[in-house]
Parts: structure tokens; sequence; C-alpha cells
């Protein structure tokens, strides 16, 4: 019944039966049925209530709505809430029978590293014998079942619905990825969870928040509505760790390498087989490379650890574990050497962590070239950031296309170039198609050279004036690699 699905929303006011049967809930009025409830959620670019007679048409019997529409028809239930969005993922709460509280949530946000701390977690616990879920960018699974991924965060009735499966396939532990847009966009709403996390924050998605402040605020506004009876663990060497934590009812941990923390980790070795780290006493080699990917292991283990698991355990499955798809993924071509590097870093931060780390693997005279782009209709601000982070820390780079979506490459490199200064003009080459800033990448490099190919990681295709063309970085690469061999 509608009524059982409104418990706890701010209701403003009701217009018809709420008593009214509901057999499904729905934010695309195209997929309505009968008995449909429609919940007319405001985009960017559109206004929910304009597909309310659409939704009715098809078969809705109650609409959910921030504002009445004028023409009200007596067969349907109206209901105008305060906020639609948050609406939404209570009401689905309810629809699909609480499934957050059936099951042990944790959710990790950050600018960089939710996906490797989130598919660590999943692997991990998997490995130690749990049937799992995760929500994430690269993908979302149901046990051992691959669900194809969207959206770093889906919208709150996917979430729900797939939290839903999650406990019909008898999962224990979920691990999700938390955008700051989904946070923003109260797609986690009616969601319960036993522990949040937090990597790190630095210069991202300033087209949508706008401000630092305001993304900083976002993020934290999830940690302050935990529950008292779930943890939290913030990165205490980042300078907004621990504001992330300050008005939080749930438990607090921090982790560190720099610093006195209860979770604590020293870098012993950081070279191409690994790193090799002293983790709160226990010296343990993990197949991963790089400091941030230091900060990822500990991250995971913190939480298993807040999660019951034992210590020894822990590590000893986490040593054997790789990282998520397209994150710092490397090859080494068999003849000439040449290693090739894969990696999603799209934000000036998590681009310099990956080229520190490249520079502290490379020996004597091994060239760095990197092929970067930056998205179009996105954060404009960080592009010549990136553009100059690629020059300080490479021998050569080569700027290209990344996502343009709907706006012009050649504009999108413009606004990169304006990073690069006159000295570092002469190792800059621009070639707009990415496949061909590969292959150029590739055949400039020498024996034992290092190829990174940043932006992309995962993905396997490139967006273009709203198509999805396939495209498949590492694919590229392997095949340059095999040209190489001949």
């Amino acid at each position: 019944m509608l009524h059982q699905l409104l418990y706890t929303i701010n209701i403003l006011a009701v217009h018809g039966n709420i008593d009214v049967p509901i057999n499904e809930l729905c934010i695309d009025s195209r997929l309505a049925q009968q008995g449909s409830c429609f919940i007319a959620l405001d985009g960017s670019l559109t206004k929910g209530n304009l597909y309310i007679e659409s939704a009715i048409a098809n078969g809705a019997v109650a609409i959910i709505t921030n504002s009445l529409p004028a023409q009200l028809n007596d067969a349907v239930t109206y209901i105008q809430v305060a906020d639609t969005h948050k609406a939404a993922g209570i009401m689905a709460h309810h629809f699909y029978q609480m499934p957050s509280t059936k099951l042990q949530l944790v959710g990790i946000t950050g600018t960089n590293g939710k996906t490797t701390v989130a598919t660590l977690l999943y692997n991990l616990f998997t490995t130690l014998g749990y049937t799992c879920g995760l929500i994430s960018t690269i993908q979302n699974k149901v046990g051992l079942t691959n669900i194809p991924s969207t959206h770093t965060t889906p919208d709150a009735l996917s979430i729900q619905h797939l939290l839903h499966k999650m406990v019909l396939a008898k999962c224990t532990y979920v691990f999700m990825e938390c955008s700051s847009h989904a946070i923003a966009q109260q797609r986690l709403a009616g969601l319960v969870f036993k522990g949040a996390l937090f990597t790190n924050i630095s210069h991202d998605h300033l087209d949508y928040h706008k401000t630092f402040e305001e993304y900083i605020k976002v993020k934290k506004s999830w940690f302050d509505n935990l529950p008292n009876n779930a943890f939290a663990i913030s990165n205490a060497d980042d300078k907004r760790g621990a504001v992330m934590l300050q008005n939080t009812k749930a438990k607090k941990y921090y982790y560190s390498l720099r610093t006195v923390a209860p979770f604590k980790a020293k870098i012993l070795d950081n070279s191409i087989t690994g790193l090799h780290l002293i983790v709160n006493d226990e010296e343990v080699h993990f197949k991963l490379i790089g400091t941030f990917n230091a900060y990822n292991l500990l991250l995971v283990f913190a939480a298993a650890v807040c999660l019951g698991k034992q210590k020894h355990e822990v590590l000893l499955a986490l040593s054997n574990l790789n990282s998520a798809e397209g994150r710092f993924d490397y090859q080494i071509s068999a003849t000439e050497k040449v290693m090739g590097i894969i990696d999603y870093a799209h934000t000036p931060d998590a681009l310099l962590n990956v080229l520190t780390t490249i520079k502290n693997l490379r020996k004597g005279v091994q060239k760095i070239i990197t092929v970067i782009g930056c998205g179009g209709d996105r954060d404009k601000a960080k592009r010549p950031l990136m553009a100059a982070v690629a020059c300080e820390h490479s021998d050569k780079v080569i700027f290209t296309a990344d996502n343009p979506r709907s706006e012009s490459i050649a504009a999108i490199l413009t606004d990169m170039e304006v990073g690069v200064n006159a000295a570092a003009r002469r190792k800059c080459i621009t070639i707009a198609d990415r496949k061909e800033a590969i292959k150029t990448a590739i055949s400039l490099a020498n024996t034992a050279d290092i190829v990174l190919i940043a932006g992309k990681g995962h993905e396997k295709y490139q967006e273009q004036n709203g198509v999805k063309l396939a495209f498949d970085d590492k694919k590229i690469m392997m095949e340059m690699f095999d040209l190489l061999g001949k």
C-alpha cells in the first residue's frame, strides 16, 4: 500500500487515496505500468512534472512530486513532498523491504581510490568465504554475478533494487562507492550503513559543486548523518580527514602512513614487484604498487578489522589480491620491454600520484611518456592543472581526447594548453585522435621506457556527441606491443 511507503517522508500535501496498492516505483515515465507510483524527479535539464501525464497514461496510480500540477486526475493519488529525491530513496527502502538493514553495507567516498578500495574489499571478503555485493564505477556484482555499471553510484531506486537482489542471493557484506553527486542528489537516502570510509579529497567536480568548500561540505554531510551504531574511518594524513568526522555520531577511526593512528602503516619498499609494508606491526608484501595504494590497502585492512575480522587472516588474504581493472594496470612488451600503464587518473591529484609512483619505479635513463586528455562537459578548471602535472613529471606528453561528450575536442585541448609554461612546450605535442596518440606514444618509446595512458582506465568506450563508441586504451596498447615484436 502507498501509505506504507511514506513513513518518515516530509509530506506537504495529499490529494487522493493513500491506501492504493503499489506494484512498482519508477522515475522514468516511459517505464510506468498499471499500478506504478511515478516519482517526478527534477533533473539539471528538465522538470519531473512534465512527465506526469505520460506516467498516468502508462498506468501510474500515484504521483510523488515537489509541486502539485494545476490539473489533478481524481483517479490518481498525488503526494507533494519537500524533497522528491530523498522520498525516492526512502520509498524504495520500504518497497524492497529495507534491504540495507539485512546486510552489512559499507560505503566509500573521496576523490580518488573509491573503486580500488571497494573492489579490494569485495575481493577480500569473497576470498574469506562470504557471499558479497559490489556497487562500483567498474561493475556491480551480486555474489559472483556481474551487472554492468553506468554510474559511480546508481539512482536511488536502482540501489535499493540491487540491494534487494543481494539479500535474495544471501549476500552478507556489500561494498559501495558513494560519489559526491550521489550524496548531493540524495541517492543514498533510505540506506542504513554499517561503515563509511573516506579516502582523500582534492580538486574535482567543481563544474557541479561550484566551489571546493561546497564539495567538502557535501562529502561531510554523509558522515554527519551516520547512525551511532556505525563506524567511520578517515585518512589522518589528508588535511580534511578530521573535518569529515568532526560531527558524526558513528564510532571514529583513523588510518595513517605519517602520524599516530589506530591503523598505521610504514612503507619498507615500493617497487615494480609491489609494496612491502609494516601494517600495525605486521610485515607484509602486497602486489599493488605506489604510495596511494599503500593508503588504499591500509583503509581496506582497517575496514575489515572494524567489521570484526582477524588481523592475520585479513593481511594474508590481502597480500594475494590484485588491484581493480584500469588502476595502475601495467603490461611490459615482450621484445622492447616498454612498460605500458593504463590508469583512470582523471584529477590533478590522481595524476600526480601515478606519475610520482612511476618516477620512483624508473631506473637510469628510462623516459616517461604520458598520454592525457580531459573530459568534456565537466570541470574546466582542472584542465590546465592536469596538463601542468603531466608536463612537470613526464619527459614527453601527448595531449589528446578523453570523453569529449558534447564539447569540441579542440576547445578542451586549448584549455589544457593554458597550463603549459614556455619551458614545457618543447616536450608537448597534441594529437586529437586518442588512438593515434596512444600509437604515437608507444612508437616514441625506446627500450624499457614507460608509457602512461591516463584518464579512462577501465572504460571500453569513448563518448562523443551523445554516442558511446567502442574504445579500449588497453586493447590499443597491446596491439602496439604486438607490432613492436614484429
